[in-house]
Parts: C-alpha cells; sequence; structure tokens
C-alpha cells in the first residue's frame, strides 16, 4: 500500500494535467483570432479538384468556417468527367455545397482540357495558380482553402492544386493580407481512429481544428450520398 499510494497520486496528477492540456489545446484551435484565422465576414474561397471533394474531405471545415461567419465560395477545377458522368456530379456538386451553406452563385466549375479529371495526368501549376489567381482577386478572397503536399489521398489532382497554391505564396502574386489554409494529410490508421484521435489532432494542428457540433454532424450527413469513387 505504501507504493501504491504513490503511484496512484503520480497516475492522477498526470491525468490532471492530460486533460488541462487537452482543454487548453482546444481552446486554442478552436478560437479563430488565435488560429490565426481572418475574422467574421471574411470571403474565403474553398479549391478543390473534383465534384464530391467538398463532402468527402472538406465538409468540416466548411460549417466551422460557417460557423464563424465567413462568406464562403467554392472553385471546382473539374467537372469529374472520369467516368463519364461530369453533368450529373456537377449537379450533385451544386446540391452539395447548398446543403454545406454554398449558394450556386458562390460555386465555379472549370471545364478545361487543361484540367482533366485523371488521376494519371499531372495538371500544370503554372496554369491552375492563373486561374485560381483571377478567381481570388476576382471576389476579394482572404483565405484560400485548399490541399496540403500530399493531397490528403494522395491523387495528383488534389497535389497539384497545393503546388498552385504554393507557387502564388512563392512569387508574392497573393493579394496583401490573402491567407493560405491547406488540409493536413494523414496516415489511413489516424483516418480511422474516429475520436480516439482527437489527442493528436490537438497536438499535431498546424493553424486551425474544427471539430463538427451533433447538428453540424447531422447537416453533413445531409449532402447528397456520393456515388463516384475516386480512380
Amino acid at each position: 500500500m505504501e507504493v501504491a499510494a504513490p503511484l496512484l497520486c503520480l497516475a492522477a496528477a498526470v491525468l490532471v494535467w492530460g486533460v488541462l492540456w487537452v482543454w487548453g489545446s482546444w481552446e486554442r484551435m478552436t478560437r479563430p483570432e488565435q488560429a490565426g484565422l481572418p475574422g467574421g465576414g471574411s470571403r474565403t474561397l474553398l479549391v478543390t479538384a473534383h465534384p464530391d471533394d467538398e463532402a468527402m474531405f472538406f465538409a468540416p471545415t466548411i460549417l466551422g468556417l460557417a460557423r464563424l461567419r465567413h462568406q464562403l465560395f467554392l472553385l471546382c477545377f473539374s467537372a469529374g468527367n472520369y467516368y463519364n458522368q461530369g453533368e450529373i456530379r456537377k449537379k450533385e456538386l451544386l446540391q452539395s455545397c447548398d446543403v454545406l451553406g454554398i449558394p450556386p452563385s458562390n460555386v465555379m466549375i472549370i471545364e478545361n482540357r487543361d484540367f482533366p479529371d485523371d488521376p494519371d495526368v499531372r495538371w500544370d501549376p503554372d496554369r491552375a495558380a492563373d486561374v485560381l489567381l483571377q478567381h481570388v482577386e476576382a471576389n476579394g478572397i482572404k483565405l484560400v482553402v485548399t490541399f496540403d503536399e500530399g493531397g490528403v489521398s494522395g491523387h495528383s489532382n488534389h497535389v497539384a492544386l497545393n503546388a498552385a497554391v504554393r507557387t502564388l505564396q512563392a512569387e508574392g502574386k497573393l493579394p496583401k493580407g490573402c491567407s493560405v489554409l491547406t488540409l493536413q494529410s494523414v496516415n489511413l490508421l489516424r483516418k480511422y481512429l474516429c475520436l480516439l484521435d482527437l489527442p493528436c489532432s490537438l497536438l499535431l494542428a498546424r493553424d486551425a481544428l474544427f471539430v463538427l457540433t451533433q447538428r453540424e454532424a447531422a447537416q453533413a450527413q445531409g449532402r447528397p450520398t456520393a456515388r463516384h469513387w475516386e480512380p
């Protein structure tokens, strides 16, 4: 018993420290002013490669930014026509955005042979950067949200969009005050840990972390059913 008591005290202290650390990290990452995000009312552009990207990868980010009262725009670089279902997928994209709170007037779908929906084609980052910059400047965008260098799923089209954003940053072409936020790629294990991954996410999150409320989770699940798997 004499040995057990100090061990129990140590375990209790570690548990309390852990709870306080998680709580502090939670507070830090969920406050927009501390996460380095533009304030409410800012115009934010989500840049995706295909229809379904907005729901499969960015739904928590979209709903989290909407909660912060950002005005959201979406630029999709293809109609997702890999399986010749581009027209269907364009309609589904608009429906999905409507569910997630992005009005159709704020959605732009690019249909250009320079950006085919094809994992075997690496889009030209410079060409993509030019198109992206046009939309940033035309809409007064203050925050650009897209994939990180890993593309989340590793899809070459996703990776190309990150390269385009990095090109604009490296050349200093983004308007003054325009920030960039990228979705962090994680390994397969972390993708399926669900809530068990929360401490790891709090520790490793670089800029911002969005955790959905119960209502927001139901809203995200109410999107049109995604029937199209990425090749």
